[in-house]
């Protein structure tokens, strides 16, 4: 099952107003007969706190939109759970906002190999701030006097969907409630500059999620699907998770013996070769760029690289 975030057409919008962030967000899901509103937001779905057993019950008494109130269809009806809705490409917001989200480095073979590096003889791990996720469509700011050497790096994400403490490699799987898109972008120069990576990989909208969640019961291997890019319409990654070096299993694992992983924590797998920073000569995202991430089944992503807001 696919399950998203998607936004509404705002009720009313004036001259000069930011229609995108005026509408109003609802959750639906896509259970192969299109998307339908579902009976509780997306995040009260992956963590089981509140919501019906099954996500597409309907009559529930839940509030379908996730910013509260009932949201409003095109023609001005109200969307109630179990209701048919069409979805557009750039309709599809952030799904959610995890709490946490772990970053996995240097677990391709292809990219240790592009970099010159030694293998890792175990996983390598630091962490995405929260504050970075931003949506499928949602602008990359790049604020050229923080950073000039931007890149992209799209990965697997795994959702997970119950609290997780020391699990075996065996059993690490029953903890995954399904896999997302991602695009781990990076500002090269302030990890160099800072030998760890917070700020690097930290910045505002630097980890656009989605389109979409899809459950685990849909992925029979997350160890066979295509990872790609796309900057300004070339093809600049085309890899797939057969290359990672420590599997999703592995990852869960190991990161499961230093701490709790808690239902809506994001691990981001790692990304192939074909960075833009390795390149040469060397490629940088700058305001202008856009980059595409697609990972197979997961849907793709389309975001325009915009300088920072004049205030």
């Amino acid at each position: 099952m696919r399950l998203a975030t998607i936004a509404t057409p705002p009720s009313a919008a004036g001259a000069g107003d930011d229609v995108r962030a005026l509408r109003r967000t609802v959750t639906v899901y896509d259970d192969g007969r299109g998307w339908t509103v579902a009976a509780a937001p997306l995040a009260s779905i992956i963590t089981g706190s509140g919501w019906p057993a099954d996500p597409t019950t309907v009559g529930s008494g839940w509030d379908i939109a996730s910013t509260g109130g009932d949201a409003d269809a095109p023609d001005g009806s109200v969307l109630r759970p179990g209701t048919p809705v069409s979805v557009r490409a750039d309709d599809f917001m952030l799904p959610y906002r995890p709490g946490t989200i772990i970053g996995i480095g240097l677990n391709y073979a292809d990219t240790i190999a592009e970099m010159n590096w030694p293998t890792p003889q175990q996983p390598y791990l630091f962490p995405k701030l929260s504050s970075s996720a931003t949506g499928p469509a949602d602008s990359i700011v790049v604020d050229e006097e923080l950073t000039s050497r931007v890149d992209w790096e799209a990965e697997l994400g795994v959702v997970i969907g119950r609290t997780t403490r020391n699990v075996t490699t065996d059993d690490a799987m029953s903890s995954v409630f399904g896999y997302v898109a991602a695009n781990d972008i990076s500002a090269r120069d302030l990890q160099e500059a800072d030998g760890q990576w917070v700020r690097g990989k930290g910045l505002d909208t630097f980890c656009p999620l989605g389109p979409w969640v899809l459950t685990a019961d849909e992925v029979p291997d997350p160890q066979e699907l295509a990872v790609r890019t796309w900057r300004n319409g070339v093809l600049v990654q085309d890899g797939n998770t057969a290359s990672m070096i420590f599997t999703v299993a592995q990852l869960i694992s190991w990161c499961s013996r230093f701490f709790t992983l808690h239902p809506g924590d994001v691990i981001l797998t790692g990304t192939p070769a074909g960075c833009g920073d390795f390149r040469e000569p060397r490629v940088s995202l700058v305001p202008g760029d856009v980059v595409e991430i697609e990972v197979q089944g997961l849907g793709r992503q389309r975001n325009h690289v915009t300088g920072p807001a004049l205030l």
